[in-house]
């Protein structure tokens, strides 16, 4: 495994963000079907009251067939015999049902009316009641469906009814700068159809549906960039803890392979407490726990503020790297900082009660760094004789009698005006003796 931000590939992201915005639609239809009901059950008991008695019948019965309808579904949602096509069977069974009733309900039973003059009652907006619910789903796919299927269905209705009227009357068949009272008279008439009007009506549905269907797939684009944006800085927090710099941790979600092993020059610190084996058997485990993982948080942060990343703790020790993963041109004189600061926190600072000391030692030099482990777990890690001279170079600080060492390689490439040369030292592994500092 190269790193956890490549862990999670194509085919792991579509199945997680698939999930979700299943999930997604599973809620938003329910409550959608919730609403639906509802509005349903006042509309039917609105027209059944002001409608007359010899339509109430019919308006109870279109009602508790919808209501059905709606019960079902909100039954079947999150069952084991959903499926993603389900829902686009409801709403077309919706759509079938509504367009019928426009087809062969009577408009007015008492009078006797003809069917076209049904398409002079609000009929219409109950479609949008359909695209509705699509929208609560949160699927593109069923908002575009409803108004392609919405769409067929007002213009069947219309077409069936139109094709058995003897007379037709259509917009074309109105005077040429009619005067009010010819306007009135064809339109007014019992058999104007306006098959232009049905079109456009038909038409303002499918758009509006498929803008509706554009937008929410902009929406879930978003969405889906923000939860893989998540995912990406969740991957690097389990990998270094939550005091990741910004620029570092930005760096990483950009460049997927930053994590990916490497070999480059970076400069690495090691700080480790002084005294611990006295401190632990002078406290008690919790005491040690609470007073390590006070000061480990804050040397973590510290080491943040300066660009550099905390990838390993060993023991009482905090093993950081600048330059790695992310690449810093200031790596020396950013690890030089975060010594001197972590230096002046545990000289004003105490951690759960407790005072403590440490000594640091920094180097510079060539690293080989990425994620190794076995067993499903790994870390982060680098290796080198960077981390070899800054181990050593920290316990040389107790015959040195100094706090913070820094090899010749960092100083080099820093601003000297803040360290003394302490001399050579001659370090076990390396051939030639090695430059050290302190501070001035």
């Amino acid at each position: 495994m190269t790193v956890m931000l490549r862990v999670m590939n194509s085919t792991t992201k579509k199945t997680d963000s698939g999930q979700m915005f299943y999930a997604a639609e599973q809620a938003g239809l329910k409550l959608a079907i919730k609403g639906r009901i509802i509005t349903v059950v006042f509309v039917a008991a609105f027209m059944a009251l002001t409608r007359g008695a010899e339509r109430a019948p019919d308006f109870i019965l279109g009602g508790s067939l919808f209501v059905a309808l709606g019960l079902l579904h909100f039954r079947i949602i999150g069952s084991s015999i959903d499926r993603p096509w389900v829902k686009y069977v409801f709403i077309t069974i919706d759509i079938f049902l509504l367009s019928a009733a426009v087809a062969f309900l009577p408009a007015e039973p008492v009078s006797q009316v003809p069917q076209v003059m049904i398409f002079r009652f609000q009929v219409f907006p109950f479609y949008f009641l359909i695209l509705a619910v699509a929208a609560f789903s949160f699927s593109p796919g069923l908002v575009f469906w409803s108004g392609v299927a919405g769409a067929a269905g007002w213009m069947a209705a219309f077409l069936y009814i139109r094709s058995g009227m003897e007379r037709v009357l259509e917009w074309g068949d109105m005077p040429a700068d009619p005067t009010p009272e010819q306007f009135l008279a064809v339109f007014l008439d019992v058999d104007f159809a306006a098959t232009g009007t049905r079109l456009q009506e038909a038409t303002i549905f499918f758009v509006v549906a498929t803008l509706i269907a554009i937008v929410m797939r902009r929406a879930r684009g978003v969405v889906l960039r923000q939860l893989e944006a998540d995912r990406a800085v969740a991957s690097i927090s389990q990998l270094f803890g939550r005091f990741v710099p910004k620029a570092v941790a930005e760096t990483m979600i950009q460049h997927e392979g930053a994590l990916a092993p490497v070999e480059r020059e970076a400069t690495v610190l090691i700080a480790d407490v002084v005294d611990f084996t006295a401190l632990t058997e002078t406290k008690g485990a919790q005491a040690i726990v609470d007073t390590f993982n006070a000061y480990f948080e804050a040397a973590s942060e510290v080491i943040g503020m300066h660009n550099g990343v905390v990838t390993q703790f060993i023991g009482d020790a905090v093993l950081a790297t600048f330059n790695v993963p992310a690449e810093d041109p200031k790596h020396r004189q950013r690890a030089i900082d975060a010594a001197v600061d972590l230096l002046k926190l545990v000289q004003s600072t105490t951690f759960a009660g407790e005072k403590l000391e440490i000594r640091v030692g920094v180097s510079t030099g060539p690293v080989i760094a990425g994620n190794v482990g076995g067993g499903g777990r790994t870390a982060y890690t680098v290796y080198g004789e960077a981390v070899n001279l800054a181990s050593r170079l920290e316990a040389l600080n107790k015959e040195q009698g100094t706090s913070i060492l820094v090899s010749g390689t960092t100083a080099e490439g820093a601003n000297e005006s803040g360290l003394l040369k302490v001399g050579q030292v001659d370090v076990r592994g390396i051939s030639e003796l090695v430059d050290i500092y302190s501070l001035a």
